[in-house]
């Protein structure tokens, strides 16, 4: 963890109350990180509740369980992607729980550990796994996939409208060593209007790249689709995301799992026997407020929406 940093868990208010937490209840946190929403979600239990920890990142884990250790007896930790969400509360004799939490895309510590590769405001080699166990990095992605596969990444990944300029520059600059390399490519390649941008012309590529590197978008509907079962009635599922990628998926998901039945609209009857499994508690996402954005301007783009099982 970087010297001097301060975990400021994002909505964090706003997601204790989704959960509706019960004391002698079962919660899953998918996305341990440094334990600030396991913290409060903990506290709220008795000696009868249980917190289930998952994190793919190594780090993260022994973080969270040193800040979390006064509660240890009341959690399980496991190294996993949320991605294997049925395999790992297998693993921990889970079979359904009462409320689910996912925090979605890189983390702050993440961000500001120089050494992943995440940012792209420091030079740190090529990496920006979140699994360090994972063997594709970001140097593999830059330096060995096709113009036309970066050229896909960026665009649909980064949302990136200069991803054929960026991706020919890329294949053209090879070897890429570092992200501070890979930020000066970007700055050369752009026309000088994105050059203006308010917006730091690497974040679009740095995003496509990330996302591809953890395959965080296929992780998520999966995730979810894994989640809805794993709940008991009445149980909570919050999930936040910090870009409209993943927001669509869990605005997606959530609506399908509430809607049930996915026959043709000029069906005249159902015939997919597909019943609602979720009740929508959030047909808007909840943001965060002026006050935390004052303390957390990182917390800008987060969503927040819940569901609860019926």
């Amino acid at each position: 963890m970087p010297e001097g940093y301060t975990h400021r868990p994002v909505l964090l208010e706003e997601c204790i109350q989704a959960l509706n937490i019960q004391p002698e209840g079962i919660y899953i946190d998918g996305t341990l990180g440094r334990g600030g929403h396991s913290e409060e979600i903990v506290r709220r239990l008795s000696g009868r509740g249980r917190l289930i920890c998952i994190d793919r990142d190594r780090q993260a884990l022994e973080a969270g369980q040193a800040r979390l250790a006064p509660w240890a007896e009341r959690i399980t930790f496991l190294h996993g992607n949320f991605v294997d969400l049925s395999k790992l509360l297998d693993e921990a004799g889970v079979e359904q729980a009462d409320g689910m939490l996912f925090d979605l895309g890189v983390s702050s510590p993440q961000l500001d550990d120089r050494s992943r590769g995440f940012s792209y405001m420091h030079d740190a080699p090529l990496d920006m796994r979140m699994d360090q166990d994972d063997s594709l990095t970001a140097w593999t992605v830059v330096n060995q996939w096709s113009r036309e596969e970066l050229r896909r990444i960026l665009a649909q990944y980064g949302e990136e409208r200069y991803a054929g300029l960026l991706a020919a520059a890329m294949v053209r600059a090879r070897p890429i060593e570092t992200t501070g390399e890979l930020v000066e490519i970007i700055r050369g390649a752009l026309p000088a209007s994105a050059l203006r941008e308010k917006q730091h012309p690497a974040k679009r590529s740095f995003q496509g790249i990330r996302i591809a590197v953890n395959d965080e978008l296929t992780a998520v509907s999966r995730m979810l689709q894994a989640a809805v079962p794993r709940l008991r009635r009445q149980g909570r599922l919050a999930v936040i995301s910090f870009h409209s990628l993943e927001d669509r998926i869990v605005k997606s998901e959530l609506a399908a799992a509430a809607r049930g039945c996915d026959c043709p609209p000029e069906f005249p009857v159902c015939v997919c026997g597909k019943t609602p499994q979720l009740r929508l508690l959030s047909r808007k996402p909840v943001t965060p407020g002026e006050r935390e954005l004052a303390e957390n301007p990182r917390a800008r783009s987060a969503k927040l929406r819940w569901a609860e099982k019926v």
